[in-house]
């Protein structure tokens, strides 16, 4: 046992060796191999008929519906795509209630009267299929006995091919929903929000004189991960089970020397990034950036951002390469939001914006203080945030999220927003004397060196611990979980900000119908507004204990846990909200309350269970084993007439651990036992009260007896290892 725990780095660090790389100097490489397995606007242009490209591409740019009579069309010229990319199968891709991806795969055989196999796949099946899919969480939706659910053809978002050594298969992007037509998935409400913020964007619009196309959001997802050698994954329980570590003692190192952020990315990860990059390039995911994250073993990737609905199917297809690749390179990825305790946990920031084909709404331009359209729209942006905190908190909920928000290492459970010192000046100014004059300039940096250049200076600096910062031409909500799909915080952000240009169109357009000055109307509405919402407006250290405090002044919304955030889905504003734009009804939006409520109940209960078993079959005889030896030494010691102080301490300092290991177990035996009540609203404040605690205490001695039993009896890869072995 010892040699083979000894030899569990070496193992690991072995694991992987160089693979052949793509050629170099091939310069053409991006631009060949983009969308090359999407069956993308390229593709068809060269398939189909003219006609039905046009009309295609109206759906895409304009949102016209689509023509059921290309579907035939459409569906040939796709199978003759995917078969020649060697396709055998397709399957409508859906996103469920689970926060991940589905998909049911059907072949294109079909057997002719004379025995031959020929290839099928018409319009009907293009459009619409009929996957059962009964077991997925509905939160009520319908009864398990009611099987039936179907999917949706997505035209807006392209077909794309995934597969590999085993299997190659079309994937297409759908739509999924009950018999009854009520939403399954997280796609639908997310269209039916960018329809909401399409029409009152372009409402307000002609206020401005502007007959607008299209509006849509966009959106681009910053995504953080851990690698770790899969020999330690494997080794790990907590971590199969529960995706993260249940049990870890802080190590002689960690993040402490901030030497891994930015640092020189190993190559072992460098390949595997590569090939994740490539991968997804293939199918169109614009990804930008790379590079190692905070803590040691995690790393961070970033994609141009993109059309929200197709960005929200790019972040699904970027976590699966991204958990798929790791497995080729000797790592397992890990999204859990908190895998290490002590550690920096991920995130995943969402980068949002809207506005036409041509015009970037969030955009302020070269004169903020007098750019009054992108004054009024990002004043309905601050508005909205203000008004609907607890949706976006809600939005952003789960039991790995509560490990990190707030933690020092993320914006904390709190809602702001921060607009950086130009904007900040130009807000005030606006309430003080209802006019803006002209802030802080971007001006020039010099460095003092006279080989370095001078640097455009932007008007304000960052906050990177603001969880709703403006960033330049966008907001970056920065509270979101890594493991989240990022579709429900977009839903919510393109409904909140559309009821907010509303309201504002609202009171603009009758002084506007009678011959009013708009530049005098807004100037008066912007200033009359924003004290009912500049509480929400913080530009300083959202870290410092002090905010904690004077959020709690302003009025603004802490929310200590999920189980506190998830109830604002069924607060009677937001029902009436959704309903009222008809991106969900009632029913809907309550049942992913049921959803989420649920989800969190069993991710705690297979934790409190995982530690039980974790604690009792491998570290409570760990100890013993170590006690025995402490106890056989001490009568050797004891024999040879030498003093036996020493091993008398130890014996004494593990006998007593290993009595509180005991009483911290047995309680939580009883707390994992006791549900809490039959309702999922009465077992979930039964987990974060009394199972979360009961785990807690026993990491907590558990974690005091890896610091000093020998490593060879150790059960569990430390820290030590998991983080810094590649």
């Amino acid at each position: 046992m010892s040699t083979q725990k000894r030899f569990d780095s070496v193992t690991a660090a072995k694991t992987w060796s160089r693979r052949p790389q793509s050629p170099s100097g091939d310069r053409d490489l991006l631009s060949r191999i983009f969308g090359a397995d999407t069956f993308g606007l390229r593709e068809m242009q060269s398939r189909l008929p003219d006609k039905a490209f046009k009309q295609i591409l109206r759906t895409i740019e304009h949102g016209d519906s689509l023509d059921p009579g290309i579907a035939d069309t459409v569906a040939a010229a796709m199978k003759d795509w995917a078969l020649s990319r060697g396709a055998t199968h397709y399957t409508h891709w859906f996103q469920p209630l689970t926060g991940a991806t589905a998909e049911k795969h059907d072949s294109f055989l079909k057997v002719g009267r004379d025995g031959r196999a020929i290839t099928e796949f018409g319009g009907d099946q293009l459009v619409q299929g009929e996957p059962d899919a009964s077991s997925f969480p509905s939160g009520g939706l319908r009864a398990t006995f009611e099987a039936r659910g179907y999917t949706a053809w997505d035209p807006t978002s392209p077909a794309f091919i995934l597969g590999g050594e085993s299997a190659t298969y079309l994937c297409i992007p759908t739509a999924f929903s009950s018999w009854s037509g009520e939403s399954l998935d997280a796609k639908i409400p997310l269209l039916k929000s960018i329809d909401a913020l399409d029409r009152a964007t372009r409402r307000a619009l002609k206020l401005f004189g502007i007959e607008a196309g299209r509006v849509t959001a966009n959106l681009g997802a910053e995504q953080e991960f851990f690698l770790l050698d899969r020999e330690f994954y494997y080794r790990r329980p907590d971590l199969m089970t529960s995706g993260r570590t249940l049990f870890g003692a802080k190590p002689p190192r960690g993040q402490e020397l901030d030497d891994h952020y930015f640092g020189t990315i190993h190559e072992r990860v460098l390949a595997y990034i590569q090939s994740v990059e490539t991968d997804l390039y293939r199918l169109g995911v614009p990804m930008k950036t790379r590079h190692n994250e905070v803590a040691p073993g995690q790393y961070e990737m970033a994609p141009i951002y993109e059309n929200a609905n197709v960005a929200a199917d790019h972040q699904q297809l970027t976590m699966r390469i991204l958990e798929r690749n790791a497995h080729q390179y000797g790592f397992v990825c890990l999204l859990h939001e908190k895998p290490f305790h002590g550690i920096n946990g991920s995130g995943k920031h969402l980068n949002w914006s809207f506005g036409t084909a041509d015009r970037n709404l969030m955009d302020p331009g070269d004169t903020p203080h007098d750019n009054l359209m992108f004054l009024f729209f990002c004043t309905a942006v601050m508005s909205a945030v203000d008004k609907h905190q607890d949706l976006l908190l809600a939005a952003v909920s789960s039991s790995g999220n509560d490990h990190r928000l707030g933690a020092n290492e993320a914006p904390p459970a709190i809602i702001s927003v921060f607009l950086g010192k130009q904007l900040g000046d130009i807000f005030e100014q606006l309430e003080a004397s209802g006019r803006a004059e002209e802030g802080d300039q971007e001006g020039l940096l010099g460095l003092g060196a006279s080989v370095l250049p001078d640097l455009p200076r932007h008007a304000g600096d960052r906050n990177r611990t603001s969880p709703f910062a403006f960033t330049g031409n966008k907001f970056e909500f920065r509270a979101l979980g890594s493991s989240s799909s990022i579709s429900l915080p977009a839903t919510i952000l393109n409904t909140i900000v559309a009821e907010a240009i509303d309201n504002w169109t609202d009171v603009l357009e009758p002084i506007v119908g009678i011959g009013k000055s708009l530049e005098d109307a807004l100037w008066v509405l912007l200033s009359n507004e924003i004290p009912s919402f500049k509480r929400i407006i913080f530009n300083g250290d959202n870290y410092a204990p002090e905010w904690v405090e004077e959020a709690a002044r302003r009025g603004l919304i802490n929310s200590s846990s999920t189980v506190a955030a998830l109830p604002a889905f069924a607060a009677k504003k937001n029902l009436d909200l959704f309903e009222r734009y008809s991106v969900m009804s009632a029913r809907e939006l309550e049942a992913r309350l049921e959803v989420f409520t649920e989800q969190y109940f069993i991710q705690i209960n297979i934790e409190g269970e995982t530690t039980a078993y974790i604690a009792r079959c491998q570290i409570l005889p760990a100890t013993v084993s170590y006690l025995n030896q402490l106890a056989s030494a001490r009568r050797g010691v004891q024999e040879a007439g030498a003093s036996t102080a020493a091993l008398d301490a130890s014996i004494q300092r593990v006998s007593g651990l290993l009595d509180e290991l005991g009483e911290a177990l047995d309680n939580l035996d009883v707390q994992n036992a006791e549900l809490g009540g039959d309702e999922v609203s009465e077992k979930v404040i039964h987990m974060r009260n009394n199972v979360i605690p009961a785990a807690s205490a026993v990491r907590d001695v558990a974690d005091r007896l890896e610091h000093i039993i020998p490593d060879d009896l150790w059960p569990l890869p430390t820290y030590r290892d998991i983080l810094f072995v590649k």
